[in-house]
């Protein structure tokens, strides 16, 4: 796939999400789900296929697509690490020598 593809299929794939949004077909939540990985997937097939600037151009796009989602993951992470902690140092606290 050299860039003017990927390019078309990025130009047809937002084309007709608009052309269902008009027509009341709303599948935003599934397409904020794949769209980072989809467009992550065609930069790596762009830079295999020596196309290396529109691959790189979609890695980046997709990766910065991505990064809100994992905030929330690596929130959760966070607040997990911070739950963990502090029991441990509940039980630590009965344990003074």
């Amino acid at each position: 796939m050299n860039g003017r593809n990927a390019l078309g299929a990025i130009l047809v794939v937002f084309g007709g999400l608009m052309v269902m949004k008009f027509l009341g077909i709303h599948l935003g939540w599934i397409v904020g789900l794949l769209m980072p990985f989809i467009l992550i997937g065609l930069g790596v097939v762009g830079i295999r296929n020596e196309s290396k600037i529109i691959g790189s151009i979609l890695i980046v796009v997709g990766g910065l697509m991505l990064l809100p989602k994992l905030f929330g993951l690596l929130s959760l992470l966070i607040a997990v690490v911070l739950i963990v902690g502090g029991i441990t140092l509940f039980k630590n606290q009965g344990k003074r020598i």
